[in-house]
């Protein structure tokens, strides 16, 4: 196999590979927090802690119920949507026309929270959780071996994005969405209760944060940690692409898991921080985002 500036090509493209997993994990948990802070105003920093939860309902699931992967991948944004109902209607409704500093700090407090209940229950060490059967072995395309489960995370991944962004910026129920977040006064003259719109909102955000960690959950041991070990990258790429800005954060979280992948390497002991010296440059460049609005 030929050598490309000479790395060895099956090493460099499985390094892309596992950059475009990271990536794609990158992009949805991103979306997430970008369609709650568009919509809501809130820096969700359980975000990180409701993918956690999402990993670990996947397991009990099929750990105490005998639930297969298949049916937690359902199951669980279904649940853990429930779970941000209520910390919405519970917690954060009181906090929206305070400073964002208000809305970090609860959230913050939130996932202090539920990190401690799992590790009280589970501890520190990971559970494994197996790749379903369907999905198992791999796939020789030649020039590498691709690994079936991993080609299914990116492409449900992108799938899910591409929804999203669809649903909020190309239909009527996303237009409404927009519009009550700016005008809530006006969009709920026409009738339109703003206040579910909102909690909906969240709870959609939330569920595709347990969503990704269902998917994170063959590829990773399931954790406490696991939501903070990602959350603090996944914020670099939400402010990288613009707060609040849907395609911005798909396209940034794909691509920022490809440079990523390819600076392990080119570069190896860059790797974990290449994402955050480019936050630093598109922020000196352009403070708003690559595409985020400038005010």
């Amino acid at each position: 196999m030929s050598d490309l500036f000479g790395i060895p090509l099956p090493a460099l493209l499985g390094q892309l590979l596992l950059g475009l997993v990271n990536g794609s994990f990158y992009a949805m948990l991103s979306l997430g927090l970008a369609v709650i802070f568009g919509m809501l105003n809130i820096i969700n920093f359980a975000h990180g802690a409701l993918y956690m939860m999402g990993a670990f309902l996947a397991w009990m699931g099929l750990e105490y119920l005998g639930l297969n992967y298949w049916v937690m991948l359902l199951l669980a944004p279904l649940l853990v949507g429930v779970l941000g109902i209520l910390i919405e209607r519970l917690l954060l409704q009181w906090l929206y026309k305070l400073d964002h500093l208000y809305g970090l700090l609860l959230t913050f407090g939130i996932t202090l929270v539920a990190e401690g209940i799992f590790r009280s229950f589970y501890g520190v060490s990971g559970q494994p959780y197996p790749v379903p059967s369907a999905l198992s072995g791999a796939t020789n395309l030649g020039f590498m071996i691709l690994p079936n489960y991993r080609a299914w995370v990116v492409l449900a991944s992108i799938v899910v994005c591409l929804a999203v962004w669809a649903l909020i910026e190309k239909t009527s129920l996303g237009a409404t969405l927009r519009a009550g977040t700016e005008n809530p006064r006006l969009v709920q003259a026409f009738g339109i209760n703003v206040p579910r719109l909102v909690t909906l909102t969240y709870a959609g955000g939330v569920a595709l944060a347990a969503f990704a960690g269902v998917l994170a959950a063959p590829i990773i041991q399931v954790s406490p940690l696991m939501g903070s070990n990602l959350i603090i990258t996944v914020f670099a790429v939400v402010v990288i692409g613009g707060m609040g800005s849907i395609l911005g954060s798909i396209v940034t979280g794909l691509g920022l898991g490809l440079i990523e992948g390819l600076t392990k390497v080119v570069y190896p002991e860059a790797s974990s921080t290449v994402v955050f010296v480019i936050m630093a440059i598109v922020l000196l460049i352009r403070p708003a985002g690559l595409f985020g609005k400038e005010k």
